[in-house]
């Protein structure tokens, strides 16, 4: 029997084990490894700051699509792959071989990127820990007003900051809400959403200026208890610094024997395979296509994860693989905090209540697409003993 084995339960994975669910793979076990109980969707995260969501409102429970898929689940995470002996050495010192890997645990936070953040900072990755310190947030600011800076000038720090400022911030006094804590935005030079066209940066920055979030136009180079430290030693007072930064690479992709990007990502071509190792596949954060440089987000994982589907099952049944072509432009929709949002499709931009909404049944659409009815839902004892 072969055995495929797909590592970290991410937005790709997803889609892989609804389509076994469907139609299983004859003559093919399947073991998810993944340390956590559920999938928090990336997309929601900022509501779920903001207020807008409970936590189980923006996860998708992976039990109930494992039982249904009948993959065995292994909670647990990698620490180490050779990829030439097609084993996995596991964090619970166990090692899975397998025949066909499919890896889907996405990027981490780089601990190291600045001085005194591994110690005293927030990390928005991995998101079910990140959520759960946000409860202790909440509850610190009820007792007293804090000082929050978020560090990151991209969408991540954007989103989250107009979050916070709407659920503990100066926002929230403003509708008249319980908070009074002020948030900060420091973007590492120049305006946030740099990434994006000026329609959007525009609109970004009013946004900001509404929910009275302060934007610190420098880089970070250090934080300290008490402090966020920005270029030529200025001090800002902080007591919850929050990183959301650029992802890294796994530490545990080096040495592995695969083809891996400048950065560590792992290297695939349009069939989403390694380019050294067509035994293994890689989607979303955890991975880089040469010949589609902007395919590398949690927008590309969704879209990706039919085609990771479609693919491993072509391969381990013995079909053709066919490419998977990610779309040059893609639509973007972020969130303000108070349920408002911006959208953006090439240099076109909207914003108001009616892009929050429509974000919102997007959104709420994709959690639904993935929650299982009936007795596996719910832990029926008739369910398969994996």
């Amino acid at each position: 029997m072969k055995r495929l084995v797909l590592l970290g339960g991410g937005h790709a994975h997803v889609f892989v084990l609804q389509a076994l669910a469907q139609e299983p793979l004859p003559g093919v076990e399947t073991v998810l490894v993944t340390p956590y109980e559920r999938q928090v969707y990336s997309g929601m995260v900022p509501g779920v700051v903001a207020g807008h969501y409970a936590v189980d409102e923006a996860v998708i429970p992976l039990l109930p699509l494992v039982r249904q898929a009948r993959v065995r689940r292994l909670l647990t995470s990698a620490v180490g792959l050779d990829a030439q002996a097609r084993r996995v050495r596991l964090a619970d010192g166990n090692v899975l071989d397998y025949d066909v890997l499919s890896v889907a645990t996405g990027a981490v936070a780089d601990r190291g990127a600045i001085p005194g953040a591994r110690e005293h900072a927030l990390f928005v990755r991995p998101a079910e820990q990140f959520l759960q310190l946000m409860q202790r947030l909440r509850a610190l600011c009820a007792d007293r007003p804090l000082d929050i800076v978020v560090i990151g000038g991209g969408a991540a720090g954007f989103e989250l900051a107009l979050g916070l400022s709407h659920a503990l911030g100066e926002g929230a006094v403003a509708t008249g809400s319980a908070g009074g804590s002020r948030v900060a935005l420091v973007t590492g030079g120049g305006d946030p959403l740099s990434n994006y066209p000026a329609g959007v940066v525009a609109r970004g920055l009013r946004a900001l200026k509404r929910q009275r979030v302060t934007v610190l136009r420098s880089p970070c180079i250090g934080i300290e208890p008490g402090a966020v430290i920005l270029e030529q030693g200025t001090r800002v007072a902080c007591d919850a610094p929050v990183v959301a930064l650029g992802a890294a690479a796994a530490a545990w992709l080096q040495g592995s024997g695969l083809a891996l990007d400048e950065r560590g990502f792992i290297a695939t071509g349009s069939t989403l395979q390694s380019t050294s190792h067509p035994h293994v596949f890689a989607a979303g954060d955890v991975a880089s296509r040469a010949d589609a440089p902007h395919a590398k987000s949690g927008v590309y994982a969704v879209r990706a994860g039919p085609a990771l589907a479609l693919n491993l099952r072509r391969l381990l049944t013995g079909g053709e693989l066919l490419p998977h072509l990610p779309q040059q432009r893609t639509l973007n929709l972020l969130s303000c905090g108070d349920r408002h949002a911006i959208a953006s499709w090439g240099r076109w931009s909207a914003e108001g209540r009616w892009v929050w909404r429509w974000k919102d049944r997007i959104d709420r659409a994709f959690i639904a697409r993935f929650s299982v009815p009936g007795p596996a839902a719910s832990g029926s004892p008739a369910d398969p003993p994996w």
